[in-house]
């Protein structure tokens, strides 16, 4: 596998990067309107971004994780706006509090609250809906059965 280099550019801003985490996965993506050029260097203990839009403008990120991840499993897709970026934890059903290591957040990471779920107790409310329904299920075929329902006119003689 070739490794990627990704030298810092002269002049650069940073990616707009809005994030979200699930019980295997963080996902992240970096907003940027038709990206081109892109190069993303996935590391166990943090990424680099570079890529420009359609105006030429350079974009590059340095993102330390919050923790490591597993790299051969870890993933990115360019879309016509957006950067995707999926990363394997590599402690699974361990919430990450926030993204990256330094509790101080840059102005350019934002949560994505649309996708976040409160997924540590999800087990647990699972189990929960799932025995209130067997319950329903169980009273409603043992009361309220009633007579049988008269069927002749099913037949077809």
């Amino acid at each position: 596998m070739n490794k990627i280099t990704i030298v810092r550019p002269e002049e650069s801003q940073p990616a707009r990067a809005i994030w979200y985490d699930r019980k295997k996965y963080v996902t992240v993506n970096f907003i940027v309107h038709k990206p081109k050029d892109v190069q993303v260097d996935i590391q166990p203990d943090k990424m680099i971004l570079y890529c420009k839009n359609d105006t030429d403008d350079v974009f590059y990120n340095v993102l330390p994780f919050y923790e490591n991840i597993q790299i051969n499993d870890s993933r990115e897709r360019v879309y016509d706006r957006s950067i995707h970026i999926l990363l394997r934890k590599l402690k699974p059903d361990y919430s990450w509090p926030h993204l990256q290591k330094d509790e101080a957040r840059p102005s350019w990471i934002s949560v994505d609250f649309d996708n976040w779920r409160d997924w540590e107790n999800e087990l647990e409310d699972g189990k929960e809906e799932f025995d209130m329904y067997a319950d329903m299920i169980k009273e409603m075929s043992t009361k309220n059965k009633g007579e049988a329902p008269d069927m002749d006119d099913l037949d077809s003689d």
